[in-house]
Order: C-alpha cells, then sequence, then structure tokens
C-alpha cells in the first residue's frame, strides 16, 4: 500500500473504528498502571538529564545527554544511534528505529539540546515544591524527552511495543540549528518521509488543556539599500534623489500598511543600520554605522524576522515585499533577501481530526477536554520540517504547566509526565489495534 493510501485509511480509522470495550479496558488499565510504576525512575531520569549542560554549542554536554537517552532506549529494544552533526557544525542527533507490522508507522521528536550554554548562571534544577520543578530545558524540552521514553516503557511492559512502527529522533540542534539546513535537518526530514504520524514533544504553551496542530515557522529577511551620496543641501534632487535611509523608511512603512493585518503573519525588523559606511557582525545581530547630518546616506541595512502560519501566506508576503521592494525611491536600489529557516506546520484536515482523536483519549483517561493552541503562541519548532511529508501532526505533548521557557526562571509541572506518557501511550495502542 503506498503512503497515499495508507493516509486515507488511517483517517477513515481516525473517524470511524473502536476497539471493543473488554479489550480497550483491559489493555489501556495495563498501560496506565505501567507508566505508574516506572513514573518515579522517569523523575529521577528527568533529573539526571537537566543537571547536565546541553547548551546547543556545548557538543559534549549534547552528546551525554543523548547517551543518556540512548541507554534507555536500547533496554526496550530500539535499534539506536548518535549521529555525527560535524558536517553542520552542530554534535549531531540520536536516533532510535523500531519496526512493527500493525498500524501506522509514527516519528516522535524530540531535542537534546537547551538555549543555557556553559556560561549560564542556570545548571542544576531544584524544587520549588513538590510538583514544580525549575531547571535547565525542563520543560524545553528534556521532560518531552522523558515523556517519549516513558510512554514506550508503559507500551514495552503490556506487551504491545514490538507491534509498532516507531522511529524517535532527538535532534541535537533545535535551539540553535546547524547549517545548511539541509544537512542539519536530513534525517528528520527521512524520517517523515517514512511516518504516517508525527507527534513533537515540546511543551507548546505550557497549558495541558491545549495542543498544537499548527506552529508559525520562522525564517529571516535582510534588505540592503542604496542611494546616490552627495551633501545634504542636494538630497530630493534630480541627480541626487532621497537617499538610502529615506527608501529604507519608505519600505518599512509600505510593510506595515500593506501586511500588518493579515491574521497570524508577523514580521519584525529586528535592527536598522544606515549612514555614509556600514559594518555588520557575522552573526547578523547589528554592527556599526558611519554617516553624518550634512551627508546624505549611501547605505542602509535592516534585519528581520517573518513568521507565517503556512507555507502559502508565507509565498504570499513574500511576493507582496517584493512588490513593494521594487517601487524605489529616485535614484535608489533596494534588495530583498529571504534566508531559509524553519517552515510552517500547516493546519490540515488529518491534524484535526487527529487532535479529536487525542482529546477523546484524554477525556476516556479521565483529564479533560483538550483544544488547538492559538498558532501565535506556538513557535517554531523541528516538527515543522514534516510538513509536506505527513498528512498528521500534533506537537506540544510534552511537560507542561511550567513558565519562563528560555529563561532562568523556567520550570515544569512534574505531574504532566504521568498525564502525557499515559495519553501518549495508549493514542499509539488505539491507532495501532483500530479495527474498522
Amino acid at each position: 500500500m503506498n503512503k497515499i493510501a495508507q493516509t486515507f485509511l488511517i483517517l477513515s480509522i481516525l473517524s470511524t473504528s473502536t476497539l471493543t470495550v473488554a479489550q480497550k479496558g483491559k489493555m489501556e488499565n495495563k498501560i496506565v498502571k505501567s507508566v505508574d510504576k516506572h513514573l518515579d525512575a522517569s523523575i529521577d531520569l528527568l533529573k539526571k538529564a537537566v543537571n547536565i549542560n546541553s547548551g546547543t554549542m556545548n557538543f559534549e554536554g549534547v552528546r551525554k545527554v543523548g547517551e543518556l537517552f540512548k541507554t534507555e532506549l536500547d533496554q526496550l529494544g530500539f535499534q539506536t544511534e548518535l549521529t555525527n552533526g560535524e558536517a553542520y557544525g552542530r554534535a549531531g542527533h540520536l536516533i532510535a528505529k523500531k519496526e512493527g507490522k500493525k498500524g501506522p508507522k509514527f516519528l516522535l521528536i524530540g531535542h537534546l539540546d537547551t538555549v543555557f550554554e556553559l556560561d549560564s548562571p542556570f545548571q542544576e534544577y531544584t524544587m520549588l515544591d513538590d510538583n514544580m520543578m525549575k531547571g535547565p530545558g525542563v520543560a524545553d524540552m528534556k521532560g518531552g524527552d522523558v515523556i517519549i521514553i516513558l510512554a514506550m516503557k508503559a507500551l514495552k511492559e503490556a506487551g504491545v511495543l514490538d507491534d509498532m512502527s516507531i522511529e524517535i529522533i532527538m535532534t541535537g540542534d533545535e535551539e540553535k540549528s546547524g547549517e545548511p539546513l539541509e544537512l542539519s535537518k536530513k534525517d528528520l526530514i527521512e524520517g517523515a518521509k517514512r511516518a504516517d504520524i508525527a507527534l513533537g514533544f515540546e511543551n507548546g504553551d505550557n497549558n495541558p488543556k491545549t495542543i498544537v496542530v499548527s506552529r508559525r515557522g520562522s525564517s529571516e529577511w535582510q534588505l540592503k539599500v542604496t542611494g546616490v551620496p552627495a551633501h545634504s543641501s542636494q538630497i530630493f534632487t534630480k541627480d541626487i534623489g532621497a537617499g538610502a535611509i529615506y527608501e529604507a523608511s519608505r519600505i518599512l512603512n509600505e510593510f506595515y500598511l500593506q501586511l500588518s493585518k493579515e491574521k497570524d503573519l508577523t514580521f519584525n525588523p529586528g535592527f536598522i543600520l544606515g549612514g555614509t559606511d556600514l559594518k555588520v557582525n557575522e552573526e547578523l545581530t547589528g554592527g556599526t554605522a558611519f554617516g553624518k547630518d550634512n551627508v546624505v546616506a549611501e547605505h542602509a541595512i535592516v534585519h528581520g524576522d517573518i513568521r507565517a502560519t503556512s507555507l502559502e501566506q508565507l509565498e504570499r508576503a513574500h511576493k507582496i515585499m517584493k512588490e513593494i521592494v521594487s517601487n524605489n525611491y529616485p535614484n535608489t536600489s533596494a534588495e530583498l533577501i529571504f534566508i531559509d529557516g524553519y517552515p510552517p506546520l500547516g493546519l490540515t484536515d488529518g491534524n484535526t481530526k487527529l487532535l479529536k482523536f487525542y482529546d477523546g483519549v484524554s477525556q476516556d483517561l479521565g483529564f479533560g477536554a483538550v483544544e488547538a493552541v492559538n498558532p501565535r503562541n506556538a513557535g517554531a519548532a523541528d516538527i515543522s520540517f514534516t510538513s509536506g511529508y505527513v498528512e498528521m501532526a500534533l506537537d506540544g505533548l510534552g511537560l507542561t504547566g511550567g513558565s519562563g521557557d528560555h529563561t532562568i526562571e523556567e520550570t515544569g509541572d512534574l505531574r504532566t509526565v504521568a498525564t502525557q506518557a499515559k495519553i501518549t501511550a495508549v493514542m499509539l495502542y488505539r491507532l495501532v489495534n483500530q479495527k474498522k
């Protein structure tokens, strides 16, 4: 059966199929009890992982966290590999695979790295109370990695894991992607091509009552503007024109006027330099400018990002921005460069149906209803690279209920480790064992 036919079959199963009550109750109860049985060990695993610095550029630390989780997955019968990321300037990824003979093929996505490098003051966890852990990467996203492993343990102990086809990819560069992207994200994209359903274990908007069905992408743009340098007394004349700074201002103002009301689209100019002579730093985070108030600016440069909910929205915005840039003030020219980044995870019928299925599992297990998060509250993440390859994807299945992501106040509610692992494991079991 080809992938398209498999997709339609799964969509049909999600809409119409059921398990017998007796079968569902017996096996799912076993899965739930197994999660509870291994919960304390999983919390200990999380504490150990959080106390290992794995800032993206600390390659040794990223690999150490990878080894920690690799050992757990080896014990569950996965074929595991820690890849070498030298080609794209990062530590590499953890990949674990298990081939089964039943149901859809799953891709489960996590990441090993955090934003907290070796020079961060935030290096170890502390318990704020019995449930709230404060620590570097506890929510983003070592908690999600531990939830994946706990769900796999529960399925293994219940005797149903070996039926399933599951690939787990925990990347080593989610927080600061290696370059080129076609190499750093190659394993993730290849995994998506093999999968029917992708599940991401980021922490979403930290609300356990929401799940991510659509994520905005994040890419960059750079505007370079050139004018005719001259004494300021000659600005606006036929030979001199408006100068680079006025032209850059016109373009930015038109971006705002024509695109700012587009739903869920944002485009932010992060820095602007203008003058007679400019020097931009290698990180594209700023630079220096020299100019005089009596000299018409010859150069201007603006660097920013753009976030869209779909590839169609992004392409439409690109087209409008290019048209604006081409309508130059007199004696100026401008170039707009788009720099690839994280693509959007577009909303699909498959994602919506999978959310409904997930919501049903959550309610059946007594955890309440789950709804879609507003995409404005869901930033870019690795699952976005599955867009266009899988028809069904959800993200935000990780540890939730905390706050302060990417700051030294990052926290996570440990009670959601068991909740999310139970929903995940039962959902996978149902998807594999549904009968039309």
